[in-house]
C-alpha cells in the first residue's frame, strides 16, 4: 500500500475542494440560466405579467429585508416572486386575463389552477432550487386555512409564499389589469389590513404597512411613473435596490471563471 505524506493528502483534498466548488458554481449558473430562459419566455408571451412579476419581486424583497430574513430566504423569495404566476402562461388562462370584463365562476376556477400548473412547470428545476415549486404552489394559501390549492394554515405555509402573497395582492390592487382597474396605495393598504389574520400573516402585514416600508414602496411606484424626476432620495433608492432583472441578484460569481455578460 502506498502511503501519502500529509502534504500530499492536503494537496489532493484542496484539489478536490476546488473542483467541487467549480462544479457547484457551474451548476448554479446552469440553474440560473434556466430561470432566465423561463422568465424571458414569460416576457415574450405576456409582457404585462412579466412586469407584474418584477414589481412583486421588488416589493417582496423590501418586505423580506424589513423582516430581517436571512440571505438564503431572501434569494428564495425573489425566485418565487419572479415565477409565482408562471402557471398563468396557458392558453385558456391567458385569454381570461386579457378580457375587459369581470370573471365568471368558471373562469375563476380556471384561474385557480395556476399555482399547480406553475409548480409543475418548475418541478424539473428542483435539483437547483428545491423550494421554488413549493413556494409557487403555496402563494394563494391563506393564513386562516381557507386558501388554495391545499388549504394550508398559518406557519404551515412556507414563509416565502407568505411574503409573496402580500406583495402580490398589493400590486394586483394598485395596477390596472384587463378586468380590474388599478386603485390607490391607500386602497391597497386598506385591503391588506382587512386581510390581516385571515388571508395574511398579521406580523408581515403590520411590517409591510409600517411607514419605512410604505415609504420605500411609494418611492418605487413614483420612480416608475416619473423616471426622470430629480429626486435625490428616490435616485439613491433606485441605485441601491434595483428592480430584479435577468441577471438574478442571487447568482454566485467566481473569479476563477469568466464572468457572464448581460
Amino acid at each position: 500500500m502506498i502511503k501519502l505524506a500529509p502534504l500530499g493528502v492536503g494537496l489532493i483534498a484542496a484539489g478536490l475542494t476546488i473542483r467541487e466548488r467549480r462544479a457547484r458554481i457551474r451548476a448554479e449558473r446552469l440553474g440560473a440560466s434556466a430561470l432566465e430562459t423561463v422568465l424571458g419566455t414569460i416576457d415574450a408571451n405576456d409582457p404585462v405579467t412579466g412586469a407584474h412579476l418584477r414589481r412583486v419581486a421588488d416589493y417582496s424583497l423590501i418586505l423580506a429585508e424589513a423582516a430581517d430574513l436571512d440571505e438564503r430566504t431572501r434569494h428564495s423569495i425573489e425566485r418565487v416572486a419572479l415565477f409565482h404566476d408562471i402557471g398563468k402562461i396557458h392558453g385558456a388562462i391567458t385569454d381570461i386575463f386579457q378580457q375587459k370584463s369581470g370573471l365568471t365562476p368558471a373562469e375563476r376556477r380556471a384561474v385557480m389552477t395556476h399555482p399547480r400548473r406553475g409548480a409543475k412547470v418548475l418541478a424539473p428545476l428542483a435539483h437547483f432550487y428545491p423550494d421554488l415549486s413549493e413556494g409557487v404552489l403555496s402563494h394563494h394559501e391563506r393564513w386562516d386555512g381557507t386558501g388554495y390549492p391545499r388549504r394550508l394554515k398559518g406557519r404551515r405555509i412556507p414563509i416565502v409564499a407568505r411574503v409573496v402573497a402580500i406583495a402580490d395582492t398589493f400590486d394586483a390592487i394598485t395596477h390596472t389589469r384587463g378586468y380590474s382597474r388599478g386603485r390607490s396605495v391607500a386602497d391597497a393598504a386598506e385591503a391588506l389590513l382587512a386581510g390581516r389574520g385571515t388571508q395574511f400573516e398579521p406580523v408581515l402585514v403590520d411590517l409591510f404597512l409600517s411607514p419605512p416600508v410604505m415609504e420605500l414602496i411609494s418611492e418605487r411606484i413614483a420612480a416608475r411613473y416619473a423616471p426622470s424626476r430629480k429626486n435625490k432620495r428616490s435616485a439613491r433608492a433606485r441605485v441601491g435596490r434595483p428592480v430584479p432583472d435577468l441577471r438574478f441578484r442571487w447568482r454566485t460569481e467566481d473569479a476563477a471563471l469568466p464572468p457572464r455578460g448581460r
